[in-house]
């Protein structure tokens, strides 16, 4: 059975930092490019981050640049997303998805990040 579950949001101030974390199991975790996504409110959802299976290859979306690192533990079959210096505008319900094209795509319920200014 598959299961992807974050976990690490909360509340933070401006300037603040937290650490998502995305534990996985009932797949080969190394085979997939994991992801994180937000939805702020009344927002359209975004891609976050993005990190390939072997950790070797990373994107970020231009206004996390600097801010946010994408990481990933194949032996533990976690992926992680360290904010920092965060901002209100950061402010979302961050996802993880586990992506390996067609079918093969996973997600999480989400965790809910607040930045308060």
């Amino acid at each position: 059975q598959v299961q992807v579950v974050e976990s690490g949001g909360g509340l933070v101030q401006a300037g603040g930092s937290l650490r998502l974390s995305c534990s996985t199991s009932g797949f080969t975790f190394a085979n997939y490019e994991m992801r994180w996504f937000r939805q702020g409110p009344e927002k359209e959802p975004e891609m976050v981050a993005r990190i390939s299976g072997g950790g070797n290859s990373k994107t970020y979306m231009e206004s996390v640049k600097g801010r946010f690192t994408i990481s990933r533990d194949n032996a533990i079959d976690t992926a992680y997303l360290q904010m920092n210096n965060l901002k209100p505008e950061d402010t979302a319900l961050y996802y993880c998805n586990a992506h390996a094209g067609g079918q093969y795509d996973y997600w999480g319920q989400g965790t809910q990040v607040t930045v308060s200014s």
